[in-house]
């Protein structure tokens, strides 16, 4: 079985993409936890567009995608998990789990440092909160990413099923917990406790300060409980809250030409953990 979901690797992933996409859209349009401010035609265009051109630079300037370097990994014997006689179904347990970890860690890491901000700003400009804004990323985001995952997964020598798992499980995952889908209260309360839910993650995209720097988690939830980042609800609530960042928040800012140049307009803003106090906000 492994072998053959290795072998059908790209169709695996993009079935899932389209199905979780589609599904969501789905869902959020029968059941909307927040009233839509802007049209789908105007931020969908700009949200999935910058997702070919993330598909496009990605292939470029990678040769070989984080699947291809585990199976490098695993035939020349690079990384941990390839020096210990484990069975595989723990060594994929762990391999996602601390993927998803180093994945909360980048996403602290990007709150924090103000250049790194400044690219990861274009995710949490979105106007509105749907199933496009979990692959809003600027393109030099995703790059950054990127070489921070190939590394990882040579030095951890995880298998390539696992990769492959992982990158499934995070994509479905950042859909979901983006899209504006209204989960009952009752099941939103125990479903987090094994998921990052829409409504937790919500409270990550709301204009507050200190609401964007919480809930950094996309996939597990635990983590941010751990490391004390975590945040139960918005002050505002979910109906009342407002989403985005102050800087960009007219309809132009949602057109794909600025939000590529968004890391060059401006400045930090009091967002970014470790502000630069001497730029102007």
């Amino acid at each position: 079985m492994f072998e053959l979901i290795l072998a059908n690797e790209p169709t695996v992933r993009l079935s899932a993409f389209l199905g979780i996409f589609v599904l969501m859209a789905v869902a959020e349009t029968m059941r909307p936890r927040r009233k839509r401010l802007h049209t789908r035609l105007r931020r969908w265009t700009s949200n999935l567009g910058v997702v070919v051109l993330n598909t496009l630079a990605v292939r470029f300037i990678f040769p070989v995608a984080a699947v291809g370097v585990a199976v490098l990994a695993e035939k020349n014997g690079w990384g941990l998990f390839n020096a210990l006689a484990w069975p595989l179904w723990v060594k994929v347990i762990l391999a996602v789990a601390i993927l998803d970890l180093v994945i909360y860690l980048q996403h602290v890491l990007v709150h924090a440092v103000p250049a790194l901000w400044r690219l990861h700003r274009m995710h949490h400009a979105d106007l509105d909160y749907d199933v496009t804004t979990g692959a809003r990323f600027h393109p030099i985001e995703i790059i950054f990413s990127m070489v921070i995952k190939l590394t990882v997964v040579s030095a951890l020598g995880a298998p390539p099923v696992a990769v492959i798992v992982f990158e499934v499980l995070l994509n479905a995952t950042a859909m979901f917990n983006h899209a504006n889908f209204h989960l009952p209260v009752c099941i939103d309360r125990w479903l987090r406790l094994i998921v990052v839910t829409p409504d937790m993650h919500r409270v990550h995209h709301s204009i507050v300060v200190q609401e964007t720097n919480s809930n950094f988690g996309f996939n597990l939830p635990w983590w941010d409980r751990i490391f004390g980042t975590y945040r139960d609800q918005p002050a505002a609530g979910h109906d009342d809250m407002t989403i985005g960042i102050e800087q960009f928040r007219t309809e132009a800012d949602l057109r794909l030409d600025q939000m590529l140049i968004q890391p060059f307009r401006e400045g930090t803003g009091e967002y970014a953990l470790q502000r630069d106090d001497n730029e102007n906000p």
